[in-house]
């Protein structure tokens, strides 16, 4: 315990400062708001607190503490004024000494730090002032009191509930009118929508600070990771006693946002269609989904978050929940026996725990996705630069601090405590550093070895079908046969052509005048056989041999000889009967960790088919260009991801064919089967594979 005559004589407060009576606490006992009208902040005190600054001007801390003792009924020590001194110095609360500028100085230098520091903090979040609004608001309070009055409230929600209702039954042209707004155009109108009812909400909040006496000095747009973010500058209602009031101004945006989500819903039903009932679309679904997915969220300090705080009477509820959440960590790891933050209710504790461990799950994943948002839309190594930036400063950053408060307390661990947090330590460095059997999973596509479609040409009429569904074809043997006028015009033709010009050539030997274009009827010969030829391979498109004995399958039972069939028709399938195999496409980080001979397994989707063993049997070198098993597109059901242009299907990343042949199990010849495969893998540490594919994204991203 410290004793009060250690302790130097109390340095003077600031005469500025400001002290306005605060909500009561959980208990019943007064609070008070210290005001700091420089930086416009306020500090919530407690009642002991309050008690110690109004004696404070006594300049002794033992004439401070009796004074407490003599005329109040609290029990105070030197270290509650230690406490005290070290707060208002932290804070630079205290009057300046004579010749303690540059120690001001070096302070304020040391919390803004070097380039890389202000440069770090003013990409993650900055502010710009637009407008200093409280002189309009002063005027405009007065006017606009009836939108705070019970007959709007009740007409507002009145127009919600039909709105929704309405919508309700006609959801499909609601929903219909979102997705018809997704192009450029919509994006810009969607914009425009978002900055209107952002500027509505923004001035609802500073319309309801100045009704209850707050001055509002700046309105603007705050730069959080880049992305903006409208503020107004509410500080002021920390002044206010009642928490009701303060709730009020933390949700009157919220509330300005349903009200006008509300009657666009309700007018968006009546309106004919038009350029403003598309207006009032784009301000109902906005309205909707901003509110409810953005500034009702407790997880980040948007509205929700002082609506609960205020409710909850705790403020910097998100410090004080991540403490508590912190302590109960360590108590569960270690047992140190360390007092809570806060003397709390158990059941108090519990929920801000829950609600700490909420907030980090929560701001993981938002902090990843505008890791990756940035990653993606930032010029290449710019990107790669900004995504670590972000990565260690929300992730990594938190994870080093609490590692570093348990080493602190290394000697405080027991022996038995120290084991298991050694045990766990060496089993996750096991389980990075360790090759551990893996696999490479995907969609695959089970198929004959060798297949054939078979397809009609274009005005052709069918002469004969030798084989139907199911017969066995021997190699060689003539699938179908199909004639076309136009086909045998074209044949007429070329023989007519070819025999004119071979009369030429041959009257060449008798005929002086035809010797000397002798050449040229050579030339022409040639390019009239080549004709002919070219007749003479179409024609085998029209009587096609089988180049493998096989089955053929998928043949029309409705089409016989005399029908006429449109050109692409599938006239057929000749697939083989020996060996089937499995195809399918792997990545360029997974494809290393294979090899020819592998084994492999197929099991079909819905289990409905067959399931087989399978060996690699092929690995392609090279990155597939076209996904010429088209069922394995991801808008098919597939995986791969794919662009469509014309007829042929373009991977969007680089995917390695890759072939297996069955092994073992039941089969069905005839039929193609779509299912997932799996592969046993080459052992390999985690962390290694987590590094390569670092690595090969930097190297692909920085253009090397």
């Amino acid at each position: 315990m410290t004793d009060a005559a250690t302790l130097p004589p109390l340095p003077p407060l600031r005469e500025e400062l400001a002290l306005h009576p605060g909500s009561r606490g959980a208990q019943g006992q007064p609070g008070w708001t210290l005001h700091d009208p420089v930086r416009n902040q306020f500090f919530q005190l407690d009642w002991p607190t309050f008690e110690l600054l109004s004696r404070w001007h006594l300049g002794s801390p033992q004439a401070v503490i009796d004074a407490v003792h003599n005329e109040t009924t609290l029990s105070v020590d030197a270290d509650d004024v230690a406490r005290l001194l070290d707060f208002l110095q932290a804070n630079q609360l205290l009057a300046a000494r004579p010749g303690q500028a540059r120690e001001l100085a070096g302070r304020k230098q040391r919390q803004h730090g070097g380039l890389w520091t202000w440069l770090l903090h003013h990409y993650l979040f900055f502010r710009v002032p637009l407008l200093r609004p409280d002189a309009l608001l002063d005027r405009l309070a007065p006017r606009l009191g009836w939108l705070y009055g019970r007959p709007f409230l009740l007409l507002t929600v009145a127009a919600g509930l039909l709105g929704l209702g309405g919508v309700s039954r006609q959801w499909n042209a609601y929903a219909s009118t979102l997705v018809d707004l997704f192009t450029w155009q919509g994006l810009v109108a969607y914009g425009v929508a978002i900055v209107a009812v952002k500027s509505v909400h923004e001035f609802l909040h500073g319309l309801t600070a100045k009704r209850y006496g707050c001055r509002v000095p700046t309105m603007g747009v705050a730069m959080m990771v880049l992305w903006p973010v409208a503020y107004t500058d509410t500080t002021e209602v920390w002044k206010l006693a009642n928490a009701r009031q303060r709730m009020a101004v933390a949700g009157a945006g919220i509330c300005a946002e349903l009200a006008i989500a509300a009657w666009a819903t309700l007018v968006w039903l009546w309106l004919p269609e038009g350029t403003v009932k598309t207006a009032a679309f784009l301000l109902s679904s906005t309205t909707w989904l901003s509110t409810l997915l953005v500034n009702a969220s407790p997880f980040m300090r948007f509205d929700g978050y002082f609506l609960l705080s205020d409710a909850l009477d705790m403020p910097n509820l998100h410090a004080r929940s991540f403490a508590l959440a912190r302590w109960r960590l360590r108590e569960w790891l270690f047992a140190l026996g360390e007092p809570a933050p806060e003397p709390l209710s158990p059941r108090r504790t519990r929920w801000l725990v829950a609600f700490a461990w909420a907030t980090w799950v929560y701001r993981l994943v938002l902090f990843l996705g505008i890791a990756v948002l940035v990653y993606h839309f930032a010029v290449k190594a710019v990107g790669i630069l900004l995504f670590v930036v972000e990565m260690v400063w929300f992730v990594a950053s938190p994870l080093w601090g609490e590692l570093q408060a348990w080493w602190v307390r290394r000697e405080r661990i027991g022996r038995r405590r120290r084991l298991v947090l050694l045990v766990g330590v060496g089993g996750l460095l096991a389980m990075l550093l360790v090759p551990l059997p893996g696999r490479v999973t995907g969609m695959g596509l089970l198929q004959p070895a060798e297949q054939l479609t078979l397809y009609a040409p274009a005005g052709a009429q069918v002469t004969a079908l030798p084989f139907q569904h199911g017969d066995a074809v021997p190699a060689g043997a003539m699938l179908f046969e199909v004639q076309s006028p136009a086909l045998r015009l074209r044949a007429l033709q070329a023989a007519a052509r070819m025999a004119g010009v071979q009369g030429q050539v041959t009257a060449a030997a008798f005929d002086d005048q035809q010797r000397r274009d002798w050449q040229l009827a050579a030339e022409q010969l040639q390019t009239r056989r080549a004709e002919a030829q070219t007749v003479t391979a179409d024609a085998q498109r029209y009587a096609p041999l089988a180049p493998f004995a096989g089955r053929f399958v998928d043949t029309d039972p409705d089409l016989h000889a005399g029908d006429w069939v449109a050109q692409d028709e599938v006239l057929g399938r000749l697939v083989a009967t020996g060996a089937r195999q499995v195809v399918t496409y792997v990545d360029e980080q997974e494809v290393r960790r294979i090899a020819v001979g592998d084994r492999g397994l197929f099991i079909v989707d819905a289990l409905l088919g067959p399931s087989l063993r399978l060996r690699v049997k092929a690995i392609e070198r090279d990155a597939t260009r076209t996904l010429n098993e088209r069922l394995l597109a991801s808008h098919l059901g597939g995986q791969v991801l794919v662009r469509e242009q014309g007829q042929a299907f373009h991977p969007e990343g680089a995917v390695f064919r890759v072939v297996l042949e069955t092994v073992s199990g039941q089969d069905h010849p005839e039929q193609s089967w779509r299912g997932w495969v799996v592969i046993a893998a080459r052992p390999e540490p985690l962390l290694r594979r987590f590094a390569n594919q670092v690595l090969s994204v930097f190297w692909r991203e920085a253009g090397f």
